[in-house]
């Protein structure tokens, strides 16, 4: 069962907002996502948290400080998604601004598996360019014990920038830069791992000025002309986005929008046929971030890094079009692999049950947590699916997406406490987590997982919510309208506006055989609309949830729903 919820909405906010500027209806929905004063919308660089709450920022500057000025060489760990594609390119861009020799490396996820490793302080310490003098993980490294051990061992110090939850013990790093570690006051706990290694370079750069670092030989750099990669991390992370985190993202789309950005950047918006001028949270997240995600889930993120912090505008190019032909092998095979996990379940309800739990020994481990979330928002059930971790058969990773009012990381941590041997290791976030375990021992996850769920998981939290901002007025449908809400900034928990309303149906059919157009009707407007991945067909009178998108056709410019849900 599905309901159309109106999110409320304080008319004094609303009000206040107003009468700041702001159009009545983008104030409406500020008010209703929490704005309360004017000054929480400016998106200036100097509404930013400065670096010096961020627990660990100035002795990860004072590292770095010495490093470069000893000439000593430094390595990037880096992670083998979006985030942690663009923290590294965030990383190496900007310690080459400050005159650091600086290099990175991306271990392959399917031969290294995540984080420092102790594997990985070996491969690092054999590399060609010797062994490194200092290594900075971007992204991981918050449990990482063992391998920052293994780094000691060998002399080698290790900077820790990350934003993962920690476990209980933490790693015996030179400097650890994470908000959630213990005795951080930095209120915005949910960054990203691109806006952690910014941060530091924020605070290296003022450490660095101390010192009296910069002249002629070495101007002070300008940092904002990182931000590109920062909003693009941020945003394809799905982190919150918190008054903190909203200026990062919106700064960084005011650089691509006036052209301002990284080739590689620029390549990935040719590549996904989108326009840079009217750049979007919605293009980063749904068209940039996929195609940079791809390479680490089939293959090797260094090719997305690399793409990422290219100067050669031409390689640039060569790279975002293979990584775009990934993206569609990475759309085919997680497409097969839906489906096999709908028929799976074809046989059992889901409504029976709290959690889902899904193994195929056939499946591509790097598409199980897109195939997971997919589960999650067709069944409103938080979901697991398994693959073989090798070739031997014997062990498994899964991948986790969940529903709001369920931690998952904090799931796994209680069921590897209530069954110590079950969980080989695991981590992740609120909304998703990743564990190895036995590929026996996954029918044992799975009740460890359903019993989790039938403790924590109400029939209300069960029951699916689309919240919307209720009606719009027939004379917001243009595309002037439209274009003021692409301007703004939404993302992960402000959400981009959906709104509802009564609509007849004058007609729909099937597109591709898969999604649904139709044409609307209420009063004397008739509105084009599409509901994608959705082949059921609607009743004469519905009530209709959905995005408000431009459509452009021959030069001319129409407005089209984009539905998200409808009842009858």
């Amino acid at each position: 069962m599905t309901r159309i919820v109106t999110r409320t909405c304080s008319p004094v906010d609303a009000e206040i907002l107003t009468r700041h500027g702001l159009h009545p209806v983008l104030a409406r929905l500020y008010a209703a996502r929490g704005v309360c004063l004017p000054d929480e919308i400016e998106t200036g660089l100097a509404r930013l948290v400065p670096p010096g709450a961020l627990r660990g920022c100035e002795d990860a500057a004072a590292l770095l400080a010495d490093a470069i000025q000893h000439k000593r060489r430094m390595l990037v760990v880096a992670d083998y998604d979006c985030d942690g594609a663009t923290a590294c390119a965030v990383a190496v861009r900007g310690l080459r601004m400050f005159g650091g020799q600086i290099d990175y490396l991306v271990p392959n996820r399917f031969e290294y598996g995540y984080g420092l490793t102790p594997e990985i302080v070996a491969l690092a310490e054999r590399g060609a360019s010797g062994k490194p003098d200092l290594l900075i993980t971007v992204d991981n490294g918050i449990a990482s014990v063992d391998g920052v051990a293994a780094a000691n061992a060998l002399g080698i110090d290790v900077l820790v920038t990350d934003h993962h939850l920690p476990g209980d013990e933490l790693p015996a790093a030179r400097a650890i830069v994470n908000p959630n570690q213990p005795g951080c006051t930095f209120p915005s706990k949910c960054i990203a791992g691109v806006g952690v290694m910014f941060y530091v370079l924020l605070a290296l750069r003022a450490e660095l000025r101390r010192r009296g670092a910069f002249d002629d030989a070495l101007p002070e750099p300008r940092l904002d002309g990182l931000l590109d990669l920062v909003a693009l991390g941020t945003v394809a992370d799905v982190v919150k986005l918190d008054g903190n985190n909203r200026v990062l993202v919106a700064q960084g789309l005011q650089r691509i929008r006036k052209g301002r950005m990284q080739p590689g950047i620029a390549a990935l918006f040719r590549a996904a046929a989108r326009d840079a001028r009217s750049a979007s949270g919605f293009d980063l997240g749904f068209a940039l971030g996929p195609r940079l995600n791809a390479a680490g889930r089939l293959s090797d993120m260094s090719l997305g890094i690399e793409c990422l912090t290219t100067d050669d505008v031409g390689r640039a190019w060569e790279l975002a079009q293979q990584l775009d032909t990934m993206n569609r092998e990475r759309r085919e095979i997680e497409a097969g692999m839906q489906q096999q996990a709908l028929d799976d379940l074809s046989t059992i309800d889901p409504a029976g049950a709290t959690t889902i739990t899904l193994f195929n020994p056939g499946w591509h481990q790097g598409v199980i947590g897109i195939v997971a979330g997919r589960l999650k928002e067709k069944f409103h059930r938080p979901s697991f699916t398994f693959a073989l971790a090798d070739d031997s058969g014997q062990t498994v990773k899964g991948s986790g997406r969940s529903i709001a009012g369920f931690h998952l990381r904090d799931a796994l941590d209680l069921i590897s406490k209530r069954e110590p041997d079950l969980i080989v290791k695991f981590g992740g976030h609120a909304m998703a987590a990743g564990l190895t375990l036995a590929a026996a021992d996954v029918p044992r996850f799975s009740a460890a997982f359903e019993a989790v769920g039938r403790e924590w998981l109400s029939a209300d939290a069960l029951s699916r919510t689309v919240e919307t901002d209720g009606e719009l007025e027939d004379a917001y449908f243009t595309p002037q309208f439209v274009e003021m809400l692409d301007a703004a900034v939404w993302g992960q928990g402000f959400p981009a506006p959906v709104f509802s309303g009564d609509f007849d149906i004058a007609s729909q059919a099937l597109v591709k055989d898969k999604h649904l157009k139709l044409q609307l009707v209420r009063g004397r407007q008739r509105f084009n609309a599409i509901w994608f991945n959705h082949t059921d067909t609607l009743p004469a009178r519905t009530t209709v949830a959905y995005r408000l998108a431009s459509d452009t056709w021959n030069g001319v410019s129409r407005v089209q729903l984009i539905v998200e849900h409808a009842v009858s």
